[in-house]
């Protein structure tokens, strides 16, 4: 598409690792130096779900719904390959993955182990919707084929995300509340795609589709990276001291979670290459076939086990790695097409 192929690179973006790192370590300093800021922020809820990181995570979805673009859906039969390995990636071979990382990894019946477990799940049925464009645009793919995919997973995650979730935690006997399930998939994904399909309507009927894309866009889309930022300083300085006490929890957690995303990742790579895939859409259908939808999995943890829980801290280590794997897959992918991988 023509204004996501001449789109530059914002500085939020470019420097994304650097800032999350960095959120990490200010909230677990937090933590530490500023006693009872956990219950302090932990009594602020409305129905089980925190108001503070419900406002953060509402605006981190809000401006992906932007990217939903129906008119691009009917181009879905111009080339049909590159879509079907995705979904085929994002519903069958990434949940089921994860679902085996849990049983290898994550051994044991303690309600530590259940909320990994559940936290891997969560991140494993939940295809991206959002930083997909970044890195594809960095990855020189087809921009056309990613908004395409990315318009498609906006609405399919809404009726597959929470039948998956329920399916892979009852494969496991861990009950979960489906209710909450639910409620999280309608408030953080439901409601922030309505609030994009009516603003988007009233805006370019207002001020045009090129002040939409080229203003409106990118100013919501630094709201939700910082959105995002502060939301990662929230739950470290809920979980800091625990993480200072139990390191060996993130060993834990870390291990199913990297060694998931390279069986997924080498999965997206040969089967592009085995169907013949041309680079630039080889490399769209690997990224988001093997990324995942953390700010869902992120609230949906915290709506059901609660703010300072280790489903929540789970989800939120599947966005510290998955940021380092992506940037990763794009260095990758541009290498293997010097090297004539992919065909030109």
């Amino acid at each position: 598409m023509s204004e996501e192929e001449g789109r530059t690179i914002s500085f939020f973006e470019k420097f994304l690792p650097l800032w999350v790192a960095l959120c990490i370590l200010i909230g677990i300093i937090f933590s530490q130096i500023i006693p009872g800021i956990s219950e302090a922020i932990d009594s602020l809820q409305i129905g089980g779900i925190s108001v503070p990181v419900g406002i953060c995570l509402f605006l981190m979805m809000y401006p992906a719904m932007l990217n939903l673009q129906a008119s691009e859906l009917k181009k879905l039969g111009r080339n049909p390959k590159p879509i079907i390995l995705t979904i085929i990636s994002n519903w069958i071979i990434a949940p089921f993955v994860g679902l085996a990382m849990v049983n290898i990894f994550l051994p044991g019946s303690s309600e530590t182990m259940r909320q990994l477990t559940v936290a891997i799940i969560l991140l494993s049925s939940s295809p991206c919707t959002a930083m997909v464009l970044v890195w594809g645009w960095m990855a020189k793919g087809n921009q056309e084929q990613n908004v395409i995919n990315t318009s498609l997973n906006t609405i399919t995650i809404i009726f597959g995300y929470a039948p998956m979730v329920m399916l892979l935690t009852g494969i496991q006997n861990i009950p979960i509340n489906w209710f909450l399930l639910l409620i999280s998939t309608f408030i953080f994904i439901g409601l922030p795609l309505l609030g994009g399909l009516i603003s988007k309507r009233l805006i370019v009927s207002s001020k045009g589709e090129d002040w939409f894309n080229n203003a409106y866009r990118p100013i919501v889309g630094n709201i939700s990276i910082i959105a995002l930022l502060t939301t990662l300083v929230v739950l470290f300085s809920l979980n800091g001291d625990v993480l200072i006490r139990n390191p060996d929890l993130l060993l834990i957690i870390s291990i199913p979670l990297l060694v998931g995303f390279v069986i997924v990742v080498g999965y997206n790579i040969l089967i592009t290459k085995l169907i013949k895939l041309k680079y630039r859409e080889a490399i769209i259908t690997v990224i988001i076939g093997s990324s995942s939808h953390f700010e869902i999995a992120i609230a949906t943890a915290i709506a059901i086990y609660g703010i300072g829980s280790w489903a929540a801290l789970g989800t939120t280590m599947g966005l510290f790695w998955e940021i380092p794997v992506m940037l990763s897959i794009v260095y990758l992918g541009r290498y293997l097409r010097k090297r004539g991988f992919w065909e030109s």
